[in-house]
C-alpha cells in the first residue's frame, strides 16, 4: 500500500488527524508528531505512529520518498 502523507514537527502531540481517499484513489494521511526535523527524530516518529494506527510491524514501513520533506510517500508491505 503506498500512503502520501503530510507531517507536522513539533507538535503537542503524536497523532494522525486525517485519513481521507483522494479523487485519484489515493490514501493521504496527515500527522503530528512531537519530534524535531532534527536527525531522523521526526521521521522514526512518524513510522511508530503509523505502525500503530495500521497495526504492522515498524520494519514494515517504508519512506521511499521525502525523508527531509513535510509531504511523504510511505509504502507499507503487510497490507
Amino acid at each position: 500500500m503506498k500512503l502520501f502523507v503530510k507531517v507536522t514537527p513539533n507538535a503537542k502531540q503524536n497523532q494522525v488527524v486525517d485519513d481521507n481517499i483522494d479523487l485519484l484513489g489515493n490514501r493521504n494521511l496527515k500527522v503530528k508528531v512531537n519530534q524535531p526535523p532534527e536527525d531522523g527524530k521526526a521521521n522514526k516518529a512518524v513510522i511508530e505512529i503509523l505502525a500503530k494506527y495500521f497495526e504492522v510491524k515498524k520494519s514494515a514501513i517504508v519512506i521511499s520518498s521525502g525523508l527531509t520533506s513535510r509531504n511523504k510517500v510511505i509504502e507499507i508491505d503487510s497490507l
